[in-house]
C-alpha cells in the first residue's frame, strides 16, 4: 500500500452529520485527531458536508463547539420553507423502487429518474437550497489535501467522484452529494444533474482503495439491505433502498473488499446511547446537539479500538 489513512464519511442525515463531528473530536480529546491524520477524506451526503468541516483546518474541538452553538439565523435570509413532497410519499416510492432494482445500477438509474421526475415540484427551491448548503460549510474552498465528495448523475446512475481537480466548486460539489431524490431537487452543475451520493452506497467505503488503514464513521451502520416495515419512520434516509450483499454496494461488502486488497478497515457505527440520541429522524435539525455529544463520549471509548493510527 502506497498511501497510509483515509476516513471514509457516510451518510444518515442532520443527526450523522453532527454524531460524526463528535465522534471525531472524541477522538481527537483521547489523542487521535484525524482531521490531520487522515491523508484521503471521503463524503458522501451528510458526510460530504462533514468532510468539508474536517478539511477546513478548523481544530475537531471548535468543530464540536460549533455543533453544540444554537444555529443563529442569517438576518435578512428568505425563511419562507421551499416545496416539499409528503414524506410518507417520498418513503414508499424508494421502497418501491429498492423493490424493484435488480442490480445497483438499476436502482440508481431509477433514483436518478425519480429525482428528476420530482423536480417539477421540487425545481424551485434549488438556488435556496444551494444557500443553505454554502451557509454549512466553514471554507467555500476545496482544501489542499485531498478529499472525495460523492454525487450520482442523475441521468444514467452513474458515479460521480469530485474533488479538487474536478472544475466544480465545492458548494456544487456538496450540495450534489446532499441532493436526495424526493425531498429536494436535483442539482445542476454545467447543465449536468446530480443526486444524493448515498444513493449508491451509503458510505461509498470502496473510494479509500489503496489505503493501508481505512476508517469509516457509518451513522446508518451500514442498514440498507432490507426495506424498513410499512408504516415506520426510517431511521435512516436510505434504509428502505434494498442492496443485496451480492451487489457489492453495502458498506460489510465494500470493507470486505478492502481488507482482501490488504487494507486495515475499522468501522465506527452508533453505539446504544447514540442510537438512541440519533432518534427515529436522523433529518430532525434537532438531533443535531443529543447527536453530537453522544458521539463525543462514544468516540473517546473507540479510540481504544483505533490503534493502528
Amino acid at each position: 500500500m502506497v498511501h497510509g489513512v483515509a476516513l471514509v464519511l457516510g451518510g444518515g442525515g442532520a443527526a450523522g452529520n453532527a454524531w460524526e463531528i463528535g465522534i471525531i473530536a472524541g477522538l481527537a480529546e483521547a489523542g487521535l485527531d484525524l482531521t490531520q491524520a487522515a491523508d484521503l477524506v471521503v463524503g458522501t451526503s451528510a458526510g460530504a458536508t462533514t468532510a468539508a468541516q474536517v478539511r477546513s483546518g478548523i481544530p475537531a474541538a471548535e468543530l464540536l463547539a460549533s455543533v453544540l452553538s444554537p444555529p443563529v439565523q442569517p438576518a435578512g435570509q428568505n425563511r419562507e420553507p421551499p416545496p416539499s413532497l409528503p414524506m410518507a410519499t417520498v418513503f414508499e416510492r424508494m421502497r418501491a423502487i429498492g423493490a424493484a432494482a435488480t442490480s445497483a445500477a438499476d436502482l440508481q438509474r431509477a433514483m436518478g429518474a425519480f429525482g428528476l421526475e420530482s423536480d417539477s415540484i421540487l425545481g424551485p427551491g434549488a438556488e435556496q437550497r444551494r444557500a443553505v448548503v454554502a451557509a454549512r460549510l466553514p471554507r467555500p474552498e476545496w482544501p489542499d489535501r485531498p478529499m472525495i465528495v460523492v454525487a450520482v448523475y442523475a441521468h444514467t446512475g452513474e458515479l460521480a467522484a469530485f474533488d479538487r481537480d474536478s472544475g466544480v466548486d465545492l458548494v456544487d460539489a456538496v450540495t450534489a452529494s446532499t441532493a436526495l431524490p424526493g425531498l429536494v431537487p436535483t442539482h445542476s452543475i454545467n447543465g449536468t444533474r446530480y443526486i444524493d451520493g448515498g444513493v449508491r452506497s451509503t458510505d461509498n467505503a470502496d473510494l479509500a482503495s489503496g489505503y493501508a488503514n481505512v476508517v469509516v464513521l457509518s451513522p446508518l451502520g451500514g442498514r440498507g439491505q432490507a426495506p424498513p416495515e410499512r408504516g415506520a419512520d426510517p431511521a435512516g434516509r436510505f434504509e428502505g433502498l434494498r442492496r443485496p450483499p451480492e451487489w457489492g454496494t453495502d458498506l460489510a461488502s465494500q470493507a470486505e473488499a478492502l481488507r482482501r486488497q490488504g487494507s486495515r478497515v475499522e468501522v465506527i457505527t452508533p453505539d446504544a446511547d447514540s442510537r438512541a440520541a440519533m432518534g427515529t429522524n436522523q433529518m430532525d435539525p434537532a438531533t443535531r446537539i443529543p447527536a453530537a455529544r453522544a458521539g463525543f463520549a462514544q468516540g473517546k471509548q473507540e479510540a481504544a479500538r483505533v490503534t493502528f493510527l
